[in-house]
């Protein structure tokens, strides 16, 4: 009996040790009971031991302070129109109603921009513009020999794009200047580049209704872009409050002229211009000018040719009212011919526009020009023309006239009714061959004006 009590107590020992064992190692292997591991010990000088340093390995943070640009962008403008009263003769060729028939009216596309924006890097930025610019106007050359049609068309009367920039900037060439190389906007009027160490303060940003009328100096054909390399910078770039451009092109705004061309096969445009903004960014100034030497149209002038433009223009901006006022000079070297003889001309402009808010979804906008083409004009001489800048004619004295509405339901989104009028004064006294009485251009408009992908 004892002998079999024995047994019986080994045998139920030796299961009580296996299902032990079997548990422990169980409890070992579960990932939510397992021991944790025993740390790591470094024996001291003195013999014992302490825990080991546990390193902890730490993720870099991603870089999230720049996404590049990968922009499409443009804009539209156009109107219905209804040309209420044509100059008799045809006067202001600059002008975009020159040649419209009196009582014409239709819908026309005055602007179609496509532009793409990519940043390379942080550095590096490509801009490529395409736009399409037909006039009221549009239709065969004068003595053309097919159907070639100017205000941007094809051939066959068909709208087309063309490109009008594509540069690449190299941004803080050294801290607040940009270097841009390619075909871009002049610093006469035109760049509006946020973002950059470009001006945002210039006549045409300010004036703010391109999609109503060009300022005074686009009208009588001061390039608004050109190909060539410009200095964009400003002289305290953490506010960028005072800056500068500084740009050398061809001359030729887009336009692909032989190289032995005498304008732009030898001769370089330079212009310059110096901009601030004072009285907590209130108040812009910007002072332009430029330089080309070029040569005559017709008969040989022995001094050759020049034009230089110096201008100035300043804005007030408040919340109820923004005032800007523009005015230049431009010089004509040997510009025309006075009885036979080579004279300088000197065109002066003047501008004056307002604006502002009447609610919160309606603005108000009106502008003056005055535009005399020769301020030394002898009312009795006959003259003739050597320059071959833009449609000049030292004859037509003009005023312009614009005002109209806003209503933007929606951010981009504009209609804007408008009265546009142009007033012709010949500067020849009213007994001299070829004088022609005052008359006007009356033009109403309902414009629309919409942005995209800005």
């Amino acid at each position: 009996m004892k002998t079999m009590f024995t047994r019986l107590f080994s045998i139920a020992a030796v299961a009580t040790l296996t299902l032990g064992a079997i548990t422990v190692k169980a409890q070992t292997n579960s990932p939510v009971l397992a021991a944790a591991p025993a740390a790591k010990t470094t024996t001291t000088d003195a013999g014992t031991t302490a825990p080991a340093e546990v390193k902890k390995t730490t993720k870099a943070a991603e870089d999230t302070s720049w996404k590049p640009q990968r922009r499409i962008w443009g804009y539209v403008f156009g109107d219905l129109y209804y040309n209420a009263h044509a100059d008799a003769t045809n006067r202001g060729g600059e002008n975009q109603y020159n040649g419209v028939p009196k009582y014409r009216n239709a819908f026309q596309f005055r602007r179609i921009y496509l532009g793409y924006d990519y940043e390379i890097t942080k550095k590096f930025k490509v801009e490529l513009l395409l736009a399409s610019e037909p006039n009221a106007n549009t239709g065969s050359f004068a003595g053309a020999t097919n159907t070639i049609q100017n205000g941007d068309n094809l051939v066959d009367g068909k709208m087309a794009f063309w490109i009008k920039n594509a540069n690449l900037r190299i941004r803080d060439l050294w801290n607040g200047t940009d270097l841009v190389i390619g075909e871009m906007g002049t610093p006469g009027f035109a760049l509006n580049e946020p973002g950059t160490n470009a001006p945002t303060s210039l006549s045409e940003a300010t004036w703010g209704y391109r999609s109503i009328e060009k300022t005074i100096t686009d009208i009588h054909k001061n390039n608004s872009y050109d190909l060539g390399a410009a200095l964009q910078g400003t002289f305290d770039p953490a506010v960028k409050n005072f800056g500068y451009v500084f740009m050398v092109g061809n001359n030729s705004t887009s336009s692909l002229l032989s190289a032995a061309n005498n304008n732009t096969g030898f001769y370089k445009i330079f212009y310059g211009d110096l901009w601030g903004k004072f009285l907590n960014k209130k108040l812009y100034v910007d002072i332009y000018a430029d330089y080309v030497k070029t040569s005559p149209s017709s008969t040989p002038i022995p001094d050759g040719q020049n034009h230089n433009m110096f201008k100035i223009f300043a804005a007030y901006n408040t919340k109820p009212i923004t005032i800007g006022v523009e005015a230049y000079t431009q010089k004509f070297a040997s510009g025309v011919s006075k009885a036979g003889t080579p004279e300088n001309a000197t065109a002066q402009g003047f501008s004056v526009f307002a604006k502002g808010a009447i609610s919160k979804t309606l603005n108000y906008f009106a502008r003056f020009d005055a535009y005399q083409p020769d301020t030394k004009f002898d009312k009795t001489a006959s003259y003739t023309v050597n320059t071959n800048y833009g449609s000049y004619n030292p004859t037509v004295k003009e005023n312009f006239y614009t005002l109209g509405l806003d209503y933007q339901p929606a951010k981009g989104v504009h209609f804007e009714p408008n009265i546009w009028l142009v007033n012709y004064k010949d500067n020849r006294d009213a007994s001299t061959t070829g004088y022609v009485a005052p008359d006007h251009n009356l033009v109403y408009r309902a414009t629309v004006y919409y942005v995209f992908g800005k």
